[in-house]
């Protein structure tokens, strides 16, 4: 199989992880909507435009920032490349060219999904926001499952959990980058209940309260988010499997070299500086470098595989 094959199967994973993502994003907003910088109807809704970086898109279609209309561009909007209704349809899409080298359960589910979403209106999304955003986590989850329990352990399985893992850390990476951002100035509480949301958004609040019990500080939440090595969602969990896959990949003879292995080391080297980050580095005004360089690195390493493994012929999958 060539290179936009394996490109394909990489963006299946991003895509479908990017939905679930982006919906964890918006019940984090709708969590910590009642702080007192969020009382203004725009500003509220604008920093969540801010955080997935679609600030220029949105204002090409909209002059103010209501609710209304910024869920049903981050939600429905086909013509907003990053909407949750886009990436399920462009997953549902590469899978539709490679149906005959994967498990037909896969395409059953994302064509569902694709389908459930196209009869959505922001009047079902505003009737019930968590309810619907749950339901988007659900259908996600309902894929992951059957990746995991029929997929063969070939090149196509390693490259779609590539791509899961690398959207994984970037999107927790971004979330984090939101809440410490709406956290400046704040009182120890304001921060507390945010962080607290995020724990939440991403089913974290049980797995932490083992670890840290009554420990909810704000140093504690990030260290767990970020370097936990246990946790699905923390940034560190991600790269170890995100490097595990990649060293998995079986390349002919012919197609292993640079690429490849700077791909590797580049994965490893962001994995090992998060096995051996201090806790004094997630704290206070330091975390926002700590995320902005984890940032730039998810950018760099997607530019890398991209690079190594997309924009050149005969890479067999």
């Amino acid at each position: 199989m060539l290179n936009r094959n394996a490109e394909a199967l990489f963006w299946i994973g991003r895509y479908i992880e990017r939905a679930e993502n982006h919906a964890r994003l918006i019940d984090v907003h709708y969590h910590i909507q009642q702080e007192e910088d969020f009382q203004a109807e725009g500003h509220k809704w604008s920093r969540l435009i801010d955080a997935l970086g679609v600030r220029n898109e949105y204002l090409q279609q909209f002059e103010s920032f209501a609710e209304q209309d910024v869920l049903s561009f981050i939600t429905l909007d086909l013509g907003n490349a990053n909407s949750l209704f886009s990436c399920v349809h462009q997953a549902r899409n590469n899978l539709r060219t490679l149906r005959q080298h994967l498990p037909s359960e896969l395409w059953d589910i994302a064509n569902g999904f694709n389908l459930w979403l196209g009869e959505q209106s922001v009047a079902d999304i505003m009737s019930s926001p968590h309810q619907f955003y749950q339901q988007i986590k659900e259908r996600a989850a309902m894929f992951l499952g059957a990746e995991q329990s029929v997929m063969l352990r070939g090149n196509e399985w390693h490259f779609i959990e590539s791509g899961r893992f690398l959207e994984r850390a970037e999107n927790t990476t971004r979330i984090l980058q939101a809440v410490t951002v709406s956290c400046k100035s704040k009182d120890i509480n304001s921060i507390y209940t945010q962080l607290q949301a995020v724990l939440k958004s991403v089913s974290g609040y049980q797995a932490f309260r083992r670890y840290y019990a009554d420990d909810m500080s704000p140093e504690c939440i990030l260290e767990f988010l970020i370097v936990n090595p246990h946790f699905p969602r923390s940034i560190r969990f991600s790269f170890h499997k995100l490097e595990e896959h990649l060293a998995k990949l079986e390349l002919d003879t012919s197609e292993k070299g640079s690429g490849h292995e700077k791909v590797i080391r580049q994965a490893g080297k962001i994995k090992a500086e998060l096995d051996y980050m201090e806790k004094e580095e997630m704290s206070g005004d330091l975390v926002e470098d700590v995320l902005q360089a984890l940032m730039l690195s998810c950018q760099k390493l997607g530019k890398t595989m991209e690079g190594a493994f997309f924009r050149r012929e005969g890479v067999s999958v």
